[in-house]
Order: structure tokens, then C-alpha cells, then sequence
């Protein structure tokens, strides 16, 4: 089967991963149903999670599940680690790298 040009800039646009869009899209996860904010979350992305008590580990199993739920990818318990899900940018880190080496 031949693709066209529009069909192949299509397959490689949804290829592509724009972590911004993951850090935007984690931290409106975390301000409306970790912080039950109505706001903006009101941290640096580089802030740490457990240091600066703005989630506990069970925010960090929901995480997991949203991480998990919202770009199928599949985390593993030794993933489940700081320096994959102790800030925005770690975790938005990881999930781009999971996105890139997993599919």
C-alpha cells in the first residue's frame, strides 16, 4: 500500500511528543484532582512533589494511573522512582521518554 505525503506528516505528527503538552496536561491533573484547585497550579514545574509536600505518595499512585491511563504507556514498579515522579518536569520527562523508546 502506497501513503501519500499528507498521510505519512500525519503518522509523523502524531509521532511526535511535545512535552510541554504532557507538562501542561500533568500540571491541570495535579491542581484539579491532587490539590482540588480550581486554579493554576501555583508551583515551579522543578518543585519536588514530596519535598515541598504537594502530593503524598498516594497523589503519586494516581499519578501513576493517569500517566498510565492518559498516554498507555505501561509504568513498571521500579519506574516508580524520584526521579521520575518527584516534579512536573521529571515526570513529563519520563513519560516522554516512555513515549519515544516504547513505540
Amino acid at each position: 500500500m502506497n501513503m501519500t505525503l499528507d498521510q505519512v506528516n500525519q503518522d509523523q505528527a502524531e509521532l511526535h511528543v511535545d512535552e510541554e503538552k504532557i507538562r501542561r496536561a500533568l500540571r491541570a491533573f495535579i491542581a484539579n484532582e491532587l490539590l482540588f484547585s480550581e486554579g493554576a497550579y501555583p508551583y515551579e514545574d522543578d518543585s519536588s512533589f514530596l519535598r515541598e509536600g504537594i502530593i503524598d505518595s498516594m497523589g503519586i499512585v494516581e499519578l501513576v494511573g493517569f500517566v498510565s491511563d492518559t498516554y498507555k504507556i505501561e509504568v513498571t514498579r521500579d519506574e516508580v522512582v524520584l526521579n521520575n515522579f518527584d516534579s512536573v518536569e521529571r515526570l513529563a520527562a519520563f513519560v516522554t521518554r516512555k513515549l519515544t523508546t516504547d513505540h
